[in-house]
C-alpha cells in the first residue's frame, strides 16, 4: 500500500474517514494545516477525519542500484562526484576569505601608517606652535607689567614694528634678581678659592712627563674631515666634539663607544660646551644659530631650543658657573646672555668700537667677569652685571683663537696666530708671551687644567706647561706631536685631574693621551 500523496510506502500509515484513502501521517497533517481539505478528492477535511493504521515493522526493499555491483559502483561514483565538489566549493571560499583577509590586514598597516604620519605632523605643528608663541613680541605695557621677563626665546621676531635699531631686537636686560644671582655666586666661589688646595689625585709632572697617545677615535665623516671644538662632562667622564660636517658627537670614553651624534646644524659646528649641573649639552655653529640640547637616561638628546639671534658665525659658547645661564659670542660683533631653562636671549652687547667680531669668548671662573677675543687681535674684559667693557689687552697678532681662565682667578691665557700671551688680571697686563711656532702657524687652542696647575696649547703639535708665576718660569713638560698628519691640532682639554689629554685635529679622530698601559691610574 502507498501514499497517495508520495507514493512511496509511508512509514506511518493514516486513513481519512471520509474517502478511505492512504496516506503519510506527517504529510496529511501538514496539508491540513495549509488548506483544510483533502488533497485528492478536496473535500473539507480535519485532523479528527484520520485514523491512524496499525501495522508491523516496515522494512524497506533494497533500491534498483544497490542489488548489484554495477549499481553499488555507479553509487559510489556519485558519492564521489559530490564530496569533490563539495571540496572543490571549500577550496573556492578559503581561497575568497585569504584574500579578505589579506586586504582587511593591508588597510589596517595602512591605517597605523597613516596615524603615525598623523601624529608626527601634530607634533611638529605644536612645536611650530610653541615657538610661534615664543617668537611674538609682547607689547610695551606688558612688557612693563612682567618686568620685562620674556620678551624673546632666542628667536627672530616675524614683525619688525617691535624692533628698536635696526636689525637689533628690544631685550629685558639682565634683571636684579639675576645680578644678586650671580653676585652671590662670586661671593661663594671667591671665598671657596681662598681656602682653595691642589687635589691630592692631580696627576704629577711625572706622569704627565710619560704621556703617549693612548687611543684614536673616528667620530666625524670622512667626507668632511675636522674637530673644531672639544668639551669633557667631568661628572660622567664624556667627551664632546663639534666638526666640520655639521655634527656633534657625544662619546664615552671609559667604553670607546660613541653616545650620540647631534644633527641639525646646517654648518661646521664651532663650539660645544657641557652644562656641568643637569642634562643640557650646548652648540654653536656658522650656520649662524645655537641649539640647546638635552640628554636623556638612554644617551639621546633632543633639541630644546634653535637660537637665533645673531646675525653671523657664531663662534664660541661659554657657560656661567651657576650653570644657569650662558653666553654666545659672534662675528656679527654681538655677545649674548641667554637664559638656560628658557632660551630667553636676556640682552645682546654690540660693541661700539668698529671690530670684524668676536672670535673666542669664556667666563672668569667667578662669573663676574668676561673675556671675549676679536678677529682684530684685542681681548676684551666685560662686566657681566653692566655689559660694559672694563679693560683691553693689545698686543696679539691675527684672530684671538682661543681664551682661559685659570681656576686661581688671576691668571689668563690667550692664543692668536704669533703666539700663546698670559695676562695678570691684578695688574691688567702681559707678563709673559710663548711663541711657540714660526709665522705660518697659528696657535689654535689654549687651556688650563680644572686645578690651575697645567696648561695646554695646541698648534703644530701639543705642549704642556707647569704653571708658575708672574716672575718664576712656565717651564714646557711634555710636548706631544700632532698624530693627524694636517699639522693641525685645533682644541685641547684636560681629563679629570689631568689624568689624560683629549686632542681634536683637522682629521675626524679624537686622540686620548695618557698614561701607557700598566701606568694609568685606577679608575674609581
Amino acid at each position: 500500500m502507498h501514499c497517495s500523496i508520495s507514493g512511496e510506502v509511508p512509514e506511518q500509515p493514516v486513513v481519512s474517514k471520509k474517502s478511505g484513502l492512504l496516506y503519510e501521517k506527517r504529510l496529511i497533517e501538514r496539508h491540513i494545516s495549509e488548506y483544510g481539505k483533502c488533497p485528492i478528492t478536496g473535500e473539507p477535511l480535519t485532523m479528527d477525519d484520520i485514523v491512524p493504521v496499525k501495522t508491523g515493522k516496515i522494512v524497506k526493499p533494497r533500491t534498483v542500484q544497490t542489488a548489484s555491483i554495477p549499481g553499488m559502483l555507479g553509487m559510489f561514483q556519485n558519492e564521489w562526484d559530490g564530496l569533490m565538489l563539495s571540496n572543490f566549493a571549500l577550496e573556492q571560499q578559503l581561497h575568497t576569505a585569504r584574500q579578505e583577509l589579506s586586504h582587511a590586514l593591508y588597510q589596517h598597516d595602512a591605517a597605523c601608517r597613516v596615524i603615525a604620519r598623523l601624529k608626527k605632523e601634530r607634533d611638529e605643528a605644536r612645536s611650530l606652535l610653541a615657538q610661534a608663541e615664543r617668537q611674538i613680541p609682547m607689547s610695551a605695557s606688558e612688557a612693563v607689567t612682567e618686568n620685562a621677563s620674556v620678551l624673546s626665546n632666542g628667536k627672530r621676531a616675524a614683525e619688525d614694528d617691535d624692533l628698536g635699531q635696526p636689525g637689533k631686537r628690544v631685550r629685558p636686560g639682565i634683571s636684579a634678581s639675576i645680578i644678586t644671582e650671580l653676585t652671590d655666586c662670586n661671593a661663594t666661589l671667591s671665598q671657596q678659592r681662598k681656602k682653595r688646595q691642589i687635589p691630592p689625585t692631580l696627576a704629577p709632572i711625572g706622569a704627565l712627563e710619560r704621556y703617549t697617545q693612548l687611543s684614536s677615535h673616528p667620530l666625524h665623516k670622512t667626507s668632511k674631515p675636522g674637530i673644531l671644538s672639544i668639551d669633557i662632562q667631568y661628572s660622567k667622564d664624556i667627551i664632546a666634539t663639534g666638526g666640520v660636517d655639521a655634527t656633534a658627537v657625544v662619546f664615552d670614553r671609559l667604553s670607546g663607544q660613541i653616545v650620540s651624534t647631534l644633527s641639525g646644524h646646517s654648518k661646521k659646528v664651532t663650539s660645544v660646551k657641557f652644562v656641568a649641573e643637569g642634562e643640557f649639552f650646548l652648540t654653536g655653529s656658522v650656520d649662524k644659530t645655537v641649539r640647546v640640547w638635552q640628554g636623556s637616561e638612554d644617551g639621546s638628546y633632543d633639541c630644546r631650543h634653535i637660537l637665533k639671534d645673531h646675525t653671523a658665525e657664531v663662534q664660541a659658547v661659554t657657560v656661567h658657573a651657576t650653570n644657569n645661564y650662558f653666553v654666545t659670542a659672534s662675528l656679527d660683533n654681538t655677545w649674548c646672555f641667554y637664559d638656560l631653562s628658557s632660551g630667553l636671549c636676556m640682552t645682546q652687547v654690540a660693541d661700539t668700537s668698529k671690530t670684524d667680531g668676536y672670535t673666542s669668548a669664556a667666563f672668569h671662573p667667578d662669573g663676574l667677569i668676561l673675556g671675549t677675543g676679536t678677529s682684530e687681535a684685542v681681548v676684551k674684559i666685560w662686566d657681566v652685571k653692566s655689559q660694559a667693557n672694563v679693560a683691553k689687552f693689545e698686543g696679539h697678532v691675527g684672530p684671538v683663537t682661543a681664551i682661559s681662565f685659570s681656576e686661581n682667578g688671576y691668571f689668563l691665557a690667550t692664543a692668536a696666530h704669533d703666539s700663546v700671551k698670559l695676562w695678570d688680571l691684578r695688574k691688567l697686563k702681559n707678563f709673559r708671551t710663548l711663541n711657540l711656532y714660526d709665522s705660518d702657524t697659528p696657535t689654535n687652542s689654549v687651556e688650563f687644567d680644572h686645578s690651575g696647575s697645567y696648561l695646554g696649547i695646541a698648534g703644530s703639535d701639543i705642549r704642556v706647561y707647569q704653571v708658575g708665576s708672574v716672575k718664576a718660569d712656565w717651564n714646557c713638560i711634555k710636548t706631544l706631536p700632532d698624530l693627524s698628519g694636517t699639522g693641525r691640532a685645533t682644541c685641547i682639554k684636560f681629563g679629570p685631574d689631568a689624568n689624560y689629554i683629549a686632542v681634536g685635529s683637522m682629521d675626524r679622530n679624537l686622540r686620548v693621551f695618557g698614561l701607557p698601559g700598566d701606568e694609568a691610574p685606577q679608575e674609581s
